[in-house]
């Protein structure tokens, strides 16, 4: 049985030249950057360059470029340090967010750190920009507004300089998490005007276990993680060399076929989309996943009509890989808060959420295959009822 990925969402497949520089890297850059001898020196280089790289895609400064482990230590790194360091005492975020956004927030509110605010979401999904700018205008407390780019289980797409310009406008610092759309979209992060900005490398081919935070020049930023005072003295450890060299082309190759690349997965997202309505009755799309303006291109969250909690081990069970949810829950075939936020009250009781996500892996005849396999499991929930 051949195997077909679809949770691109949750990682995607690293590019073969990805791995080659990896290999590269590892053989020939194995020093520790630390070190004062030519070894250590020449790890040291791949890093910088790779760190340039990275800052000349997005249009800002090297030295504005931190390497972390990934988007949630991004933004651990990012919140926690507003907040103890930057005398952010108000933070206006979202139910929509990763978790590790929802925790950290709610972990500085509970600590009565900060005052916590939650911006309202409208219909499907989309953040009510009129309460935004109200809660904004309502206080004069040092504030971070924290909201992703693009939701990671419905898509939705946020407008960043809408945020920002009322970020500006009432003097608010302005974080968005971007782990989903790095590298699919182009962000110029200095034309965007945002203060700080989260990727992670395994969402655009690269490898796991590396990421950076982008933190815009003279924040006043301290480490969370101290020790040898690498990454300019805000990230310290040993940095991941290979890692660091894995994600920076990764980055380049998402940024030089970002066009080819979006039309090849927008071309597969309309294809199913096109599909599920004629083989799937009553199918239904969560947020704006059939809407190309306001929706992630490589996302398509849908509701199947009937309710089915295994859905995901029978899809996988035809050799077919998708998500229930966000890979970040521990593996709970169980509907997220986020879908329940979207869904009509009661909804999430009588349908089965699914998240089918793409890459530039993926093909029309393997989304023939997934529609063959639902309306397989379709006909048979409409059989016994």
């Amino acid at each position: 049985m051949k195997k077909i990925y679809f949770d691109n969402a949750a990682t995607t497949p690293l590019h073969p030249e990805v791995i080659e520089e990896m290999v590269d890297c590892m053989k020939n850059n194995y020093g520790n950057p630390s070190s004062t001898h030519v070894f250590g020196r020449e790890a040291k280089a791949k890093i910088e360059l790779s760190r340039k790289k990275i800052a000349s895609g997005l249009n800002v400064a090297a030295n504005e470029i931190i390497f972390t482990s990934c988007g949630t230590e991004s933004n651990n790194l990012i919140i926690r340090s507003c907040v103890e360091y930057l005398g952010v005492t108000r933070i206006i975020t979202s139910d929509l967010e990763h978790k590790c956004v929802k925790e950290t927030t709610s972990e500085m509110g509970r600590l009565g750190k900060v005052e916590l605010q939650k911006v309202k979401t409208c219909e499907r999904g989309e953040i009510d920009y009129n309460d935004l700018e109200q809660k904004l205008k309502s206080s004069d407390k040092k504030t971070l507004v924290t909201l992703m780019h693009a939701n990671n289980e419905i898509g939705n797409l946020l407008d960043l300089k809408k945020v920002q310009q009322m970020c500006e406008e009432t003097g608010a610092l302005f974080h968005t998490d971007t782990v989903q759309t790095m590298g699919h979209y182009p962000l110029d992060l200095k034309e965007l005007k945002v203060d700080f900005a989260s990727c992670s490398a395994h969402k655009l081919h690269g490898p796991k276990g590396i990421g950076f935070a982008y933190i815009k020049k003279s924040t006043g930023f301290h480490p969370q993680i101290t020790g040898g005072g690498q990454e300019r003295g805000l990230r310290s450890g040993t940095e991941n060399v290979y890692g660091v060299a894995g994600m920076s082309k990764a980055f380049e190759l998402a940024i030089r076929d970002m066009d080819e690349h979006k039309s090849h997965i927008e071309a597969l997202k309309r294809y199913a989309i096109e599909k599920l309505k004629a083989n799937i009755p009553g199918v239904e799309f969560n947020g704006f996943s059939d809407d190309f303006d306001k929706s992630l291109y490589t996302v398509l969250s849908i509701c199947l009509p009937f309710s089915d909690n295994l859905i995901g081990f029978e899809m996988e069970l035809q050799g077919i890989a998708v998500s229930q949810g966000s890979a970040c829950s521990s593996g709970a075939a169980q509907v997220s808060p986020v879908l329940e936020s979207v869904l009509e009250e009661g909804k999430s009781s009588v349908c089965s959420p699914m998240r089918i996500s793409f890459s530039i892996y993926n093909t029309k005849e393997e989304v023939d295959v997934l529609i063959d396999a639902l309306k397989n499991i379709s006909n048979k929930h409409l059989a016994v009822s």
